[in-house]
């Protein structure tokens, strides 16, 4: 018996060396994920690249999400759809500051790979933050701050690396959908965003273009495995989530009846006529000038996302022009104009609309 028990700790104490030699690298690689914030550009999360060295004292991490807001031409940039994001680095204490103050959630992921995998990745983004190769093109939906740590890991662990399950099982959603669900508190913001998103949005999101959001970028890390080993370990929360404001009331929605009815009454009560002139000439005026910012979004920027957007066909920009002849007195061409405004905001609102 004495000698059994001298056995099993001696197999026990080799596994540990056995373990210690394997696993030289002194890293310690981990995915932190960030919760949502008050503000529009924190409405989706933020994700990260932890590096522990301990032989370099080093407690790093790698940021996809960083661009010059100090840019001359910061704003046209944005607008148009090139403005370049880069990687860079901070202390990990730097990274944490911003969200311990807005007290935003932070939750990490250690991944459980060897050390072999381990000086892979650091050399990748060690490589990437140089100035030489830090910068790209931002775009939201299929290359940002998730997408480009997404990308990272089937390049370094091979292909036998698989991802987990980002989505419900049978469960099919849009880009768009994802898009709304974020925005929920947001009503005017999700109400613009979806008028100058276009018909590629309404494409079902498989599990790895779901990943573009930090969350579920965690979620398939979580079920990830290479060759049916796990990759990362059990998701620990770091610092905890500040409890979601109370939705408030949907202006947009309220003000689109309001309008609507005050056109209705206007065009069709003989006694409001100057009322139905006056919510005519906004209503085309409004749309024209909505189906201008429509097609330069789509015509003049880099942005993939506002391409094929088919809410030109109730936003038209030649209403623009009917809003002058409905001061010269042709209020036909208005109420033909209106009459098809109300038309395919009804088929819009139906979901009676194209999807690429």
């Amino acid at each position: 018996m004495f000698r059994k028990i001298v056995f099993i700790l001696f197999i026990t104490i080799c596994s540990f060396n056995s373990y210690a030699q394997t696993d030289s690298s002194h890293m310690r690689i981990s995915l932190l994920t960030c919760g949502t914030g008050e503000e529009i550009w924190e409405s989706f999360g933020h994700t990260g690249v932890r590096i522990i060295d301990s032989a370099k004292h080093m407690d790093i991490v790698y940021n996809y999400g960083t661009f010059d807001g100090y840019d001359k031409d910061f704003e046209i940039k944005f607008m148009r759809g090139r403005l370049l994001y880069y990687v860079s680095i901070q202390t990990y204490p730097e990274f944490m500051e911003e969200y311990v103050q807005a007290r935003r959630k932070v939750e990490e992921q250690v991944l459980l790979i060897g050390p072999k995998e381990k000086h892979q990745i650091d050399s990748f983004l060690r490589w990437n933050a140089e100035p030489a190769n830090r910068y790209y093109k931002y775009d939201f939906y299929y290359d940002n701050c998730a997408t480009r740590i997404r990308d990272i890991f089937p390049d370094m662990l091979g292909k036998d690396f698989k991802f987990g399950s980002g989505l419900t099982s049978g469960k099919h959603i849009s880009f768009r959908n994802i898009t709304d669900q974020y925005l929920c508190r947001r009503h005017w913001e999700r109400f613009g965003i979806d008028i100058l998103l276009g018909s590629k949005v309404d494409k079902i999101m498989t599990d790895k273009d779901i990943m573009f959001l930090p969350d579920f970028l965690r979620d398939g890390l979580a079920g990830a495995t290479v060759n049916g080993n796990k990759v990362a370990s059990a998701t620990r929360e770091i610092l905890p989530p500040t409890p979601p404001q109370p939705t408030e009331t949907n202006q947009p929605f309220i003000l689109s009846c309001i309008l609507a009815l005050l056109t209705i009454l206007g065009l069709s009560v003989p006694k409001l006529r100057v009322l139905g002139k006056i919510m005519s000439f906004l209503l085309l005026f409004i749309t024209g000038l909505l189906g201008w910012l429509i097609l330069i979004m789509w015509l003049g920027t880099d942005h993939k996302a506002c391409g094929d957007n088919y809410n030109i066909f109730w936003a038209l920009p030649t209403n623009l022009i009917l809003t002058f002849a409905i001061q010269k007195g042709k209020t036909r061409y208005a109420s033909i104009a209106i009459t098809f405004l109300v038309l395919s905001l009804l088929l819009h609102l139906f979901k009676v609309q194209g999807s690429s």
